[in-house]
């Protein structure tokens, strides 16, 4: 299995008979508004453009995992692209109205906890708490993924989430062998962090039974943590290792 890192959420899990793409937000540089004006510099978003090799890696995907509806997971370009090759998508039962809605097609729903049959395996949908506090509320739904593909190594992809009961559940009881993690630790120019802070991302890489995949990095305005931060904090506690941080455009094989 080969996991791309295309630009902030957006990855590829690749496998011998499936490309399965994951919050595809395929827009060019600044085509987004700033997400906070005070709090952190007003760039528009993304930050960054997407690697040169995505169009190659885009052309394989064979399915679609959306998490929630956030301009940075779906963008405009994101819903073109799968309208245009009409991929099917998978998604919480929660945005399945609003994305039918975009003329995206929606090939399965999931419920929280109810494991449904996948392609060659089976799939979970995963409750994720995006942001501490009230902020959460205003976030709407997320939901995170555990997959489980025939010959393949487990994958949970955490989402947009702070740690929670949820998350430790899917850690310790499912043991995934890979398990993704949004650690840019994004702020609104309101309430808490809407992202896990360094001490729940070093809980949640010390708690992985597996290898940990990092993202949601350099990429959006209201993310300041960096790769080399989050290096440097990984290292300090003895779980660079296991962790990946990969650079835009660049895969890890599991």
């Amino acid at each position: 299995m080969k996991l791309h890192h295309l630009r902030n959420a957006t990855l590829v899990i690749e496998t011998e008979q499936h490309v399965i793409l994951v919050d595809p937000m395929l827009g060019k540089r600044k085509t987004i508004p700033p997400f906070t004006i005070f709090r952190y510099s007003p760039h528009r978003n993304p930050l960054v453009s997407l690697p040169k090799n995505s169009r190659e890696i885009l052309s394989r995907v064979t399915h679609c995992l959306i998490t929630h509806l956030h301009p940075d997971h779906i963008d405009k370009a994101g819903e073109v692209f799968l309208r245009r090759k009409t991929i099917p998508v998978i998604c919480s039962v929660q945005i399945e109205k609003e994305l039918t809605k975009r003329g995206l097609n929606i090939s399965q729903t999931l419920d929280y906890w109810q494991p449904q049959p996948f392609l060659d395996g089976k799939i979970t949908g995963i409750p994720a708490i995006h942001g501490y506090g009230f902020i959460s509320k205003f976030m709407g739904n997320v939901m995170g993924f555990f997959i489980e593909l025939a010959n393949e190594k487990s994958i949970y992809i955490s989402s947009d989430t702070v740690f929670t009961e949820h998350v430790q559940k899917v850690l310790v009881e499912f043991k995934p062998d890979i398990s993704t993690v949004a650690c840019g630790t994004a702020r609104l120019d309101i309430g808490q962090p809407l992202l896990m802070r360094m001490n729940d991302i070093l809980k949640f890489a010390a708690l992985a039974p597996g290898k940990v995949f990092a993202n949601h990095l350099e990429a959006l305005n209201h993310c300041p943590t960096t790769r080399e931060q989050l290096k440097n904090a990984l290292l300090e506690n003895d779980l660079l290792s296991k962790t990946a941080v990969p650079a835009d455009g660049t895969f890890v094989e599991y």
